[in-house]
């Protein structure tokens, strides 16, 4: 069950209520006005005295009818603006739109504690051209706002106004200096045509160099977990089946982001962007909400435990 979850998306069940409403309103104000109208017609037929109480007084108010600051059907079950007060979220939006005009700097080996790897890479696209580095910050953005509107500060290793990168090593530092609670690197596969889904990686137990994952491999699971739990709560999405055992679960040791971090942090994979029908989804404005929905209410369950 997901903890202080965010209201859903606007267009919902508001004209649900509308139609109760109007449907407690219509017959009180129908009889209001047939008692009115008797009323006059006595008088007009020559009826005086003094006005009963019965006739003075207005009518009852429906049961059916809201209370003045009743929550409305839409609230949230824990809607307080502060749930998240006090918590540290770093989001690392995957890739850099710029990255594609500086391939010599993005190209440069950097070490990830078991071996080395490039700096940060282009990212990959769907067959339109939408770029994964645009979707990331996209996404990231709006996941963003909805923890900021619960109180939590939320950071970004970088908001496409830097170069290139930052280096996949940078950003595994960036969250451990900014001693996050959370943090989450947002992606987007580039897996072949008709490979669906989308996936969380885990942190594997690695010690070496200057990686070691010991402290934080079972709170990044739980993280993971509640990622995959609200991501396909909130979009309607499938795991992926073309990696890990199909439970959308990955554990990988070969990743600087996550060999580097000394706090909990998990890769989501949204989805593959060279499947059309995912692409479908990745590049839809109102799915891409949803998306963000998932990974918000998902950081906020794994933060209240």
């Amino acid at each position: 069950m997901s903890y202080g979850s965010f209201p859903p998306a606007p267009g919902g069940r508001r004209g649900g209520t509308l139609a109760v409403v109007l449907a407690a309103l219509i017959p009180a104000c129908f009889a209001g006005w047939l008692l009115w109208s008797s009323e006059g017609d006595g008088k007009g037929a020559g009826g005086s005295g003094p006005p009963t109480a019965s006739s003075t007084s207005s009518p009852p108010p429906s049961s059916a009818a809201p209370t003045s600051g009743a929550p409305s059907s839409h609230a949230p079950s824990s809607a307080a603006p502060d749930a998240l007060k006090g918590k540290v979220v770093v989001i690392d939006p995957g890739h850099n739109p710029n990255n594609r005009d500086h391939p010599a700097q993005i190209a440069r080996r950097v070490d990830i504690g078991t071996n080395t790897k490039e700096c940060d890479t282009t990212g990959t696209a769907t067959n339109s051209g939408y770029a994964e580095a645009s979707f990331t910050l996209d996404v990231a953005r709006r996941a963003r706002a909805l923890l900021e509107a619960h109180g939590a500060t939320v950071k970004f290793t970088q908001d496409g106004k830097t170069e290139f990168g930052p280096c996949v090593d940078e950003r595994a530092e960036f969250g451990n200096k900014a001693h996050a609670d959370a943090v989450v690197s947002v992606h987007a596969d580039g897996a072949g045509p008709g490979e669906r889904g989308f996936h969380i990686i885990l942190p594997k137990g690695v010690h070496g160099g200057g990686a070691d994952t010991s402290a934080i491999t079972k709170p990044s699971r739980r993280l993971g977990e509640r990622l995959l739990d609200s991501f396909t709560e909130e979009t309607g999405s499938e795991p992926a089946d073309y990696v890990g055992d199909g439970s959308g679960l990955n554990v990988r040791g070969d990743l600087g982001g996550l060999n580097l971090t000394t706090v909990p942090k998990v890769f989501i994979e949204c989805g593959n962007m060279r499947d059309a029908k995912d692409a479908a989804h990745l590049t839809d404005a109102h799915w891409r909400e949803r998306a963000a929905r998932g990974i918000a209410q998902g950081i906020t369950d794994f933060l209240h435990g």
